[in-house]
């Protein structure tokens, strides 16, 4: 047996019987619940009449001593299958292996398959079917429409149309159809995101790069830190804008400017990088957390 195996392996089993441990002797990995009443109305024949049910509360585990509390199965059994696949998608650090590359076929479907759900839901349904359909939709899915929306709306059929015909993307026959669809999208969504871009980076850059050098306050007085982000700002600009500039040759004073907006560029590029890096870490530290807090039980 690898050293390397060995290791791992020694690791595992003492890992899995700090679990146990954990597990039996100090009761962790379980989720606390208290069924709540919940009251509401609801309209048969339309007569209005309460109706009541209960719902399960979670209850920090302190309060696991008291009357009603009770181990939530459900909530249990999900905060297991979520540690696991937690701990899993971490084994990519001893190397590709089959847990992980399940774990993460996993994770993509089950993506998929809730981000195609809720679109179902919350743009097909009130945004297709409710405009084509208003009245069985109302009944049907429960949309709240108002009275001027009750009249169905044929103008909804084209997007239903080119809809179809996306779908026989999957026909090896008619799949020259979906072309149609698919341009029409992609020259819409490009021309609305360049009208957005040209408002939001285009325009608004230059708007906040024309301004002064020198800042005086209400008072007349000279605004020494406001006056020097500015002149960082511009000068910042001016210089990164010179060194893209390759219609004459980075000589002399170009040359040095130039030079000068390379390292404006690599202090962005590290600060972004910086912030990318800061955002993952704060990722795994909820994971972290998660591990240790709500599922082991350490540091409650």
């Amino acid at each position: 047996m690898k050293q390397s195996t060995l290791i791992w392996t020694i690791l595992m089993v003492a890992g899995g019987g700090f679990l146990l441990f954990q597990t039996i002797d100090k009761k962790s990995g379980r989720v606390y619940v208290r069924d709540v009443p919940v009251e509401a109305k609801s309209s048969v024949e339309g007569a209005e009449q309460a109706v009541e049910w209960t719902k399960e509360q979670v209850v920090p585990e302190a309060e696991k001593d008291q009357p009603g509390v009770k181990v939530g199965l459900s909530r249990t059994i999900g905060l297991w299958v979520a540690a696991l696949c937690t701990l899993a998608i971490f084994s990519f650090l001893y190397g590709d292996n089959p847990v992980y590359k399940f774990t993460e076929s996993v994770f993509v479907g089950v993506s998929a398959g809730y981000a195609m759900v809720v679109a179902f839901w919350s743009e097909i349904i009130p945004n297709l079917f409710g405009k084509l359909f208003p009245i069985q939709a109302k009944e049907i899915f429960f949309l709240e429409l108002k009275e001027g929306e009750m009249d169905a709306n044929l103008w909804y059929l084209i997007p239903l149309a080119m809809s179809v015909l996306l779908l026989l993307r999957l026909s090896p026959k008619g799949s020259w159809l979906a072309r149609w669809p698919l341009a029409f999208f992609i020259g819409a969504t490009a021309g609305i995101r360049l009208i957005s871009y040209l408002e939001a980076d285009f325009v608004g850059q230059l708007q906040n790069t024309i301004m002064p050098f020198v800042v005086f306050g209400a008072d007349g007085s000279w605004q020494i830190v406001e006056s020097l982000k500015n002149t960082i700002i511009i000068v910042g600009v001016v210089s990164c804008m010179v060194y893209f500039f390759f219609s004459i040759e980075h000589e002399g004073y170009v040359k040095y400017v130039s030079r000068l907006g390379v390292w404006f560029l690599m202090v962005t590029f590290g600060a972004s990088f910086a912030y990318t890096v800061m955002g993952r870490i704060a990722l795994l530290s909820g994971r972290l957390d998660f591990l240790f807090h709500n599922w082991l039980g350490i540091g409650l």
